[in-house]
């Protein structure tokens, strides 16, 4: 390409488009994360509504425009790296559903403080992992990463499904006002995503949850007053900006391992989201140098998210979806994106917005969300061959980490007698399964299936 194309090309990463080319693809960067930004910050505040660790809606409102900063600030890293920060490369980075079940349970455990203590040692763990990746990858080969990205799925079903219901908080848990707007939102979702096109297609889950506000909206002023409540629309201000420490980081041990497990396995999930966007945008393999200042920015924005009262950063897979699907790589696109996410982070009225969506129609619009999530596990695992040991592996680590958790007279004795190993091996299925598909991987002997099919032929001599 001349000088003068790749200077204007949508495709090629120095790229500069005119806003008019580059506006509607930045666009659909935006729809596609924009809900999934918000969302991690609903529902640990709604969870936490009714606990002595509770906060105010002000305060949910803030910690959802200061998701939309840190998305913001990490996404222009990616693209305009600082010294090693930054992979160069066109990636969203938000907020990440991942770290859900070790949320809830650090904040139901110990408060937001601890959550944000234990996302700054886990963004340093990060930066790390980043500047040793090399090193570490073949720990973590698809059975394993595939492993805990399937319990991840798996384990954020309850908390759709109690969503879907009202909410465990809410006076009009289990009513069929809930279920019904649950099943209307995801049904549009699903019809979306099948049947859509282009903008219709990639905001699926906004369109759906647009729907559902409509009908939440018509059923609250008709046959079931104070189904919604509009009171933190407008409460809330116009303008705000972040705050350094809006909540006084705690540093608890257990929270800080479980989160720090966390940060591994995300990193390597990064490694994936990276790859997959060089090879889908690029038609190239990333260079080591990319994968690590990809991993390095993801540490640094949750250190910095620690700071300022956001939740753990991840790389987006769906805008990844984005860019392999339009070959759209130039920074420029993406950074327009980046720019409308600061703007909104600034808007309070957006969280208040946030806040009056029903929780039914979260869990109705996060449900496919989660099942996608399971779904690209099973993809990661059935990627290798399913030899008895690689469905060993898989097994016990999915049967270990949804087993224990699910007992509670078991995890109760550990809490009395140990509160430090209990919140680190029964936070969440997604720590326990981590640890045994790391450990199995490691140790059981590696057979293909061809050598497993030897043995047998051999038994039979």
């Amino acid at each position: 390409m001349s000088e003068n194309a790749i200077s204007n090309s949508l495709f090629h990463l120095d790229g500069k488009p005119s806003i008019q080319r580059a506006f509607p693809i930045a666009l659909q960067h935006l729809l596609a994360m924009i809900v999934g930004n918000t969302l991690p910050a609903l529902v640990l505040a709604n969870t936490l509504k009714g606990s002595e660790f509770a906060i105010s809606s002000n305060e949910a409102i803030y910690v959802i425009q200061a998701g939309m900063f840190i998305a913001a600030i990490a996404t222009l890293l990616q693209l305009y790296p600082v010294y090693k920060v930054g992979a160069k490369l066109p990636v969203v980075m938000g907020v990440s559903f991942a770290y859900i079940p070790i949320l809830i349970e650090i904040g139901l455990n110990y408060g937001y403080g601890a959550v944000f203590g234990a996302e700054i040692m886990g963004g340093i763990v990060a930066v790390l992992v980043g500047l040793f990746i090399g090193r570490i990858r073949k720990y973590f080969p698809p059975i394993v990463s595939g492993t805990v990205v399937l319990t991840i799925g798996l384990s954020l079903y309850p908390v759709a499904i109690n969503y879907m219901a009202g909410g465990a908080n809410s006076p009009m848990y289990g009513t069929k006002w809930n279920w019904i707007v649950a099943l209307i939102t995801l049904v549009v979702v699903l019809v979306c995503n099948m049947y859509g096109k282009g903008l219709v297609k990639l905001a699926a889950i906004l369109v759906g949850i647009i729907a559902g506000y409509i009908v939440s909206i018509i059923i609250n002023s008709t046959v079931a007053p104070g189904f919604m409540d509009f009171s933190n629309v407008a409460s809330a201000s116009w303008f705000t900006y972040p705050h350094l420490m809006p909540f006084k980081p705690e540093f608890k041990f257990s929270a800080i391992i479980v989160m720090s497990i966390m940060y591994i396995v995300n990193s390597v999930q990064a490694v994936g989201d990276i790859s997959s966007t060089t090879i889908g945008g690029l038609d190239r393999e990333p260079t080591d140098k990319e994968i690590s200042g990809g991993i390095i920015c993801n540490g640094v924005s949750s250190i910095i998210g620690g700071l300022i009262g956001a939740l753990p950063t991840a790389t987006y897979s769906q805008n990844v979806g984005i860019v392999s699907m339009t070959k759209v790589v130039a920074r420029k696109v993406l950074a327009i994106t980046a720019v409308m996410i600061l703007v909104a982070g600034f808007i309070p009225k957006f969280g208040g917005i946030m806040m009056s969506i029903p929780q039914c129609v979260i869990g109705g619009a996060t449900i496919s969300v989660f099942a996608q999530i399971t779904m690209n596990g099973m993809k990661l695992i059935t990627s290798e061959e399913l030899s008895i040991r690689n469905s060993t592996i898989v097994g016990l680590g999915i049967a270990l980490g949804m087993g224990i958790t699910q007992v509670p007279a078991s995890t109760e004795v550990l809490k009395a007698a140990y509160p430090t190993l209990h919140m680190i091996f029964t936070s969440s299925p997604v720590i326990i399964a981590t640890i045994v598909v790391f450990f199995l991987n490691i140790f059981l002997p590696k057979k293909t299936l061809a050598e497993e099919r030897a043995e047998r032929e051999e038994m039979e001599k």
